[in-house]
């Protein structure tokens, strides 16, 4: 009977050391797992941002390349001679995309050709800049289709 006391006495005491011994070290594990998590957040979260920003001025140059594309079929729908050979600057403001947009029109040649630029410029400092420029020329009329021209 001795024996078997002896065997769990020496296994208390045995435990009794481990449990001691081990107090200190899973407050190093705690404080080392919560520097490995944040590390991994810190590299996520730069990650995210700059996901974001990307996905920022996608969304701008949508809007922007909308408005260009709004402006030059407008000008290329309307009768060559009501585009008058001036410069005009808008500010258009909305919720989604705010900017200034210039539009210059210039002769080329007499009453044949005119130049257009259209100008877009956010105001948001994340979105950039564009300008498109292209020619409208003045229609010859065909003979085919014109009916009170005079026959020659």
């Amino acid at each position: 009977m001795r024996i078997s006391t002896r065997k769990s006495h020496r296994t208390a005491q045995r435990e009794q050391r481990n449990s001691d011994g081990r107090k200190g070290f899973v407050l190093v594990e705690v404080i080392v797992a919560m520097v490995l998590l944040a590390v991994a957040v810190s590299s996520l979260a730069a990650l995210v941002y700059s996901v974001s920003h990307s996905g920022i001025r996608t969304s701008g140059d949508a809007y922007k390349n909308g408005v260009l594309m709004q402006e030059v079929n407008r000008l290329e729908g309307i009768p060559y001679d009501s585009i008058p050979a001036v410069t005009t600057i808008d500010n258009i403001s909305s919720p989604q995309y705010s900017y200034k947009k210039t539009i210059k029109v210039t002769n080329v040649q007499d009453n044949v050709i005119k130049s257009i630029l259209i100008k877009i410029e956010p105001t948001n400092p994340q979105f950039k800049a564009d300008s498109v420029t292209f020619i409208r020329t003045k229609s010859r009329t065909s003979r085919v289709l014109c009916t009170d021209c005079p026959q020659g």
